[in-house]
């Protein structure tokens, strides 16, 4: 039997993304039964074409998370922010006085248990405006980013995954693999 048949989960995705990762998560969360779902901000497109960071792949996004409904994000049962530049590109804001669509997404996300958030390496990018979701938590991410989560108030923690009730963190878009496997577990046994 699927470990996660039943299981919804959503992926943001933007352009340089790391391929290697994104071509990871299509074949392995699937592979347990879950439906997989590449997110992002489409900008009144119906849909957009990113790029890969390695290799220039190009992958095609036609699901929003902008104006998902409440009953929507919680038909979820994990969000994933990726490693690479993907974070760095949705927490753009048009007004500096508000948040980043992504970020308002995510902090939704945060706010039911029932989602398991992953965020792995550079995805920490993405919380940078909101540190009150990390803060006082164990997390792990990139080494370039250290200093960064400290500053949010987390607790950064030098092990390739660390898990915390609902949130999952990665060290690298390297470690995609090892992360990926403890979603699968901590989901299964949801």
């Amino acid at each position: 039997m699927q470990a996660l048949q039943g299981k919804k989960i959503g992926i943001l995705l933007e352009s340089d993304f790391y391929e290697p990762e994104i071509y990871y998560y299509q074949r392995r969360f699937p592979e347990e039964g879950a439906e997989l779902h590449f997110l992002t901000r489409l900008w009144g497109q119906p849909h957009l074409t990113f790029h890969g960071h390695e290799w220039h792949n190009p992958m095609e996004c036609h699901e929003s998370f902008e104006n998902m409904s409440d009953a929507e994000l919680r038909s979820y049962s994990a969000i994933i922010v990726p490693s690479g530049m993907v974070s760095d590109r949705l927490r753009y804001t048009d007004d500096v006085n508000k948040l980043a669509p992504a970020t308002e997404f995510i902090k939704r996300a945060f706010a039911e248990k029932s989602i398991l958030k992953g965020i792995i390496c550079h995805g920490m990018w993405l919380i940078a405006s909101a540190p009150e979701l990390v803060r006082g938590r164990p997390v792990v991410c990139h080494n370039n980013l250290v200093g960064d989560v400290r500053n949010m108030g987390a607790i950064y923690t030098d092990q390739d995954v660390v898990v915390d009730g609902d949130l999952v963190t990665g060290r690298s878009g390297g470690h995609c693999h090892l992360f990926a496997h403890k979603i699968v577990e901590l989901l299964a046994e949801r």
